[in-house]
């Protein structure tokens, strides 16, 4: 969900009890750790790894089939009937909406002054891998999806229970992603935006986040289809406005780009590869926040973005699985690659004055996050990188609202049977975004964390038990 430890954080205003509040955050911490590290990272891994075995490699063997059948279906002219619901690419950009978030730009910066350059690679290497996860989820979510007088709703929920019969385990993942969706889905995302536009502007950070729950009301309560529709137009601006910006940078500092691709490969493997001897990152550090950065940017495994897919007006399964590759490759390895390079050839990131202030706990919100994307930015575009940035993020965190504010609802919906609280549940969606602005959020992203890797579980179990059942839907005809 584009989430993740990216921002300084504290939410005194959240947890009104007599217990401290840092013993509070301390126990997050530590339950989040210990829920991904190393047991749910190398899950995902291993079940990334078992869906590209079992399809022969499909993403890089049939990459011309999933790419005719994605990106390759939007120039094909389809005329589609009236009906509710959502289109192919407003299911994908619902989806994109909620997965490229704030951790697609301080989220890899984070990875990078934590991980080392070698976070990058491992970032890549568990998209790559999360290519056919992606895959098997959304064709399972469309293929087990139910018809309703408002369109097509699927999701893990449904093959879950459906499918496999494990309605303790559907219910589970339901509950978790109610969770999700109001701790790193509104709060964080509310918070980032209120940040961004306080420094850059130096707005009051309450009123922010009350017109932007205001704005987030207007299209929620229109339903997935609004939904949809103003996903449909702000991804692709965003995403233009700052792949564009982006790649403008790390032209201008191109002759550094094959040194940084040969430091990403170098530090993966090697603690020696930055500063030399023992003061280097350790390779275990890169593989944490690599791996964990790739889940995070494109939820591959977590279930929540395939939700969005099942209401998508498709006939084929697969086709729809295609998407959800095309939506990996780009969330992840475009987008936060493009993120990584602007840090690494511009020359803003120092590995060995990263490395002391982390040994000597002197790392302030100034040297990593936003800030140091910022930084990348501001190399070619002056005081307007940091605007850029703002920008960019403001955008990035106002979609990802409006996509889990979307799964939220039907993890809501199918705890309770029907749609009767919805109205609540948007309600209290809006009042979590308007309370996100301010202050600062530290134990809400390990609550986020606990939340999306608790309904992760039941969801990966099941892709794997049924990624050879989803595989064979690549030899359907659609």
């Amino acid at each position: 969900m584009g989430s993740g430890k990216d921002t300084p954080y504290g939410v005194s205003f959240f947890l009104p009890c007599r217990i401290p509040l840092n013993e509070v955050m301390d126990v997050l911490e530590r339950l989040a750790d210990a829920l991904w590290q190393p047991w749910l990272l190398g899950l995902f891994l291993l079940v990334g790894l078992w869906c590209t075995l079992r399809s022969g490699f499909f993403p890089v063997f049939g990459l011309p089939r999933w790419g005719k059948g994605s990106v390759g279906s939007l120039f094909r002219g389809k005329k589609r009937e009236k009906q509710k619901g959502l289109t192919q690419f407003q299911a994908l950009s619902t989806a994109l909406a909620s997965t490229i978030g704030t951790g697609s730009i301080a989220g890899v910066a984070t990875a990078i002054f934590f991980g080392g350059p070698g976070a990058v690679f491992w970032m890549w290497v568990s998209a790559l891998l999360g290519l056919m996860t992606s895959f098997v989820e959304k064709t399972l979510a469309v293929k087990y999806r139910r018809r309703t007088s408002e369109g097509w709703e699927g999701g893990p929920m449904e093959y879950l229970s459906r499918r496999l019969g494990w309605k303790g385990a559907a219910g589970w993942f339901s509950f978790w992603c109610v969770g999700a969706s109001l701790t790193g889905g509104a709060m964080v995302q509310s918070n980032s935006i209120s940040a961004a536009l306080h420094a850059a502007l130096g707005w009051n950070r309450l009123a922010v986040g009350i017109v932007v729950a205001l704005c987030t009301g207007a299209v929620i309560w229109g339903g997935v289809s609004r939904v949809g529709r103003v996903s449909e137009k702000l991804v692709p601006a965003m995403a233009l406005l700052f792949l564009s910006t982006g790649t403008a940078v790390i032209l201008a500092h191109r002759e550094m780009v094959l040194p940084a691709l040969r430091q990403i490969v170098a530090c993966a493997f090697t603690p020696q590869g930055v500063a030399g001897g023992a003061s280097g990152y350790a390779v275990s550090a890169a593989l944490r926040y690599g791996v964990a950065r790739g889940v995070f940017t494109n939820e591959a495994g977590v279930g929540s973005s395939a939700m969005a897919h099942a209401a998508a007006d498709v006939n084929s399964p697969a086709q729809e699985g295609y998407w959800g590759i095309f939506e990996v490759f780009f969330a992840t390895i475009l987008v936060c690659g493009v993120t990584a390079l602007c840090i690494l050839t511009s020359g803003v990131y120092d590995p060995k004055l990263a490395l002391t202030a982390i040994r000597e706990g002197a790392v302030t919100g100034a040297m990593t996050g936003a800030p140091l994307s910022a930084a990348a930015f501001a190399t070619v575009f002056g005081e307007r990188g940091s605007l850029i940035v703002a920008v960019c993020l403001l955008l990035f965190a106002f979609t990802s609202l409006l996509g889990w504010s979307y799964y939220g609802e039907r993890g809501l919906a199918y705890l309770t049977g029907s749609g009767r609280l919805r109205s609540f549940f948007r309600v209290a969606f809006l009042a979590t975004v308007a309370l996100g602005s301010v202050g600062s959020v530290t134990g809400v992203w390990a609550l986020s964390d606990v939340c999306n890797g608790l309904m992760a579980v039941p969801n990966l179990l099941a892709v794997m038990v049924l990624a050879p059942e989803a595989i064979g839907e690549i030899r359907r005809k659609g």
